[in-house]
């Protein structure tokens, strides 16, 4: 029996898993995330911290879209983040008050980039893909420092706040509490997106892109215009994060445009596991509670993380919970 021209068969692939385990893994993940401000202060935690462990799981996923499941090295995934970021800050500088509706400017800014850029860097692929993204994050990043006028150059750009949001029937105050449920309720948003292009059959074609990519070539398949696909909506996600570390800190500077943001966002998709759907969460957790903690006791705390990274990837090949997964598949 013949079959469309486009049909990609279903490659087994680590987040397929027993559906019943995955929906306890979710509900749980969201009890823990519901009641964090209950139980932070007792271990010794903050919201602001929880909301940053959010903001870069969230970036990670995203980029992890097109790292772990299509198989694209990205260093340059930075330059959607800081677009976001600086979307966000322009419009409440400028324009409007509104938190969300900033929020839907700086994603629409950073993913829309990504998304006229995606077909000039998917022409390449392996290491020459990783160069053109690296090349067209700095371009943004030196605009950043050029454009003093607009973005503030070397010192950033500052004089914008998180505003009450005004909702029918009730104001929600964007203090510590506040803006740590909007980024739950953002995070949720955008984990849900990713999850559904990934049990679709178009996320099945960026997994079939990242396993054989001349196979599908030869299958007639259209492998660049799924994999910008790919790019273009990572791209929209890691924006959104951007837009919501730009609020976290009221304050955003060059700094989330250089290539070596995009190397910590690598290395958080790869310590918490490449091939797991919640892996990123796992490694942002990490790296932001050892930054967190090793900052506050020595100022080589970079050399902190890059050991962790270095024993995961010896010990972890599969990252933290990758290494979880098979061992509990092996029992």
């Amino acid at each position: 029996m013949s079959t469309p021209a486009h049909t990609v068969p279903t490659p087994r692939t680590a987040m397929q898993t027993s559906p019943v385990k995955q929906h306890l893994g979710t509900v749980i993940l969201a009890l823990v995330l519901l009641s964090a401000p209950a139980w932070l202060h007792s271990v010794g935690g903050y919201n602001d911290i929880a909301s940053r462990v959010l903001i870069y799981g969230l970036a990670a996923m995203g980029l992890n879209l097109l790292l772990g499941y299509t198989g694209g090295l990205s260093f340059g995934h930075a330059a959607y983040f800081g677009l976001g970021a600086y979307g966000v800050g322009l419009m409440l500088k400028y324009q409007t008050h509104n938190v969300l509706l900033a929020l839907l400017g700086g994603t629409l800014l950073g993913g829309l980039v990504a998304t006229v850029l995606a077909p000039i860097a998917v022409r390449r692929r392996g290491i020459y893909f990783a160069m053109i993204t690296i090349a067209i994050g700095q371009m943004f990043y030196f605009i950043a420092i050029r454009w003093q006028a607009v973005t503030g150059g070397y010192d950033g750009l500052t004089g914008f706040s998180r505003h009450t949001l005004h909702l029918p029937g009730f104001d929600w105050t964007m203090g510590s509490l506040g803006f740590y449920y909007l980024v739950v309720a953002c995070f949720a948003l955008g984990a849900l997106v990713l999850w559904i292009v990934l049990n679709s059959p178009l996320g099945h074609t960026f997994v079939a892109i990242r396993e054989n990519q001349k196979r599908l070539t030869f299958l007639g398949v259209p492998v660049q215009r799924y994999a910008a696909i790919s790019f273009a909506l990572s791209g929209f996600i890691v924006a959104l994060a951007g837009g919501l570390n730009a609020l976290l800190d009221n304050f955003t500077s060059p700094n989330t445009l250089n290539y070596t943001f995009s190397g910590d966002l690598v290395v958080i998709a790869v310590l918490g596991g490449m091939r797991n759907f919640w892996g990123p969460l796992v490694g942002a957790a990490i790296f932001v509670l050892v930054r967190d903690y090793a900052s506050s006791v020595t100022d080589n705390w970079m050399s902190v993380i890059g050991l962790i990274f270095v024993l995961s990837v010896l010990f972890f090949p599969l990252g933290i919970m990758g290494f979880l997964q098979r061992k509990r598949a092996s029992k």
